[in-house]
């Protein structure tokens, strides 16, 4: 089996890099974490994977004058280690049309919401604040709009009475920690295709057992 060779973006810990990466070590799993890259230096999530066996490797986004120079910097380190796919996982820096024109269908995100709800930053302050009784989380590819793109796989935690933006954000990122090696095994697998705005192809039903439980009150 010829796995995805994949790199992991990160800016800080790494807490679902950390998701990926184990999955990744089971010999059956269609992508390798060929790399973690970070545009910050001291990125923790940078030793950790070094400790894992990982190559690593940091393009410092504030030497550069613009958006693009980072990016074409970035853009010759994923082809040195040729890279196939990419894995968004806490890479705080918006791309360019020009940079996500290279990794168009070849690059996914995990974002802490529902999407199309909650687009952006503060998600789960935001969701207890409109009140909602059910947030989860999302995982899409990436397309030139913040947020947006074919859905890959979403969980659901229910909102309750005395949650904090703490403690429902603690429910939301242990599903992540699920969804996210799932959507990169379906995907590298050549399970899904993209029609439109819409991932379409069947879920095994050992993966919905997986995310089905999130959204059942505790």
């Amino acid at each position: 089996m010829t796995r995805l060779r994949t790199a992991i973006l990160i800016s800080g810990r790494g807490s679902n890099m950390d998701a990926l990466i184990a999955a990744a070590r089971s010999p059956d799993f269609p992508a390798e974490i060929a790399l973690v890259l970070s545009n910050r230096p001291d990125a923790p999530g940078l030793a950790k994977a070094k400790a894992a066996g990982i190559a690593v490797a940091a393009v410092d986004h504030k030497i550069y004058a613009g958006r693009e120079e980072f990016e074409r910097s970035l853009q010759l380190v994923l082809e040195t280690y040729r890279i196939d796919f990419i894995c968004l996982a806490g890479f705080m820096r918006l791309f360019t049309p020009w940079f996500i024109g290279q990794w168009t269908g070849r690059m996914l995100n995990i974002h802490p919401a529902l999407l199309p709800s909650h687009r952006g930053l503060h998600t789960h302050e935001r969701a207890l604040a409109d009140g909602v009784k059910i947030h989860g989380c999302t995982v899409h590819f990436v397309v030139p709009e913040m947020d947006e793109g074919p859905i890959v796989a979403q969980a659901a935690v229910p909102v309750l009475d005395g949650d904090t933006p703490d403690t429902l954000g603690a429910r939301v990122l242990s599903q992540e920690h699920v969804i996210y090696p799932l959507a990169l095994r379906l995907v590298a697998s050549g399970s899904v295709r993209i029609e439109g705005n819409r991932v379409l192809g069947a879920m095994a039903e050992s993966d919905a057992a997986l995310v089905a439980p999130a959204a059942e009150a505790p």
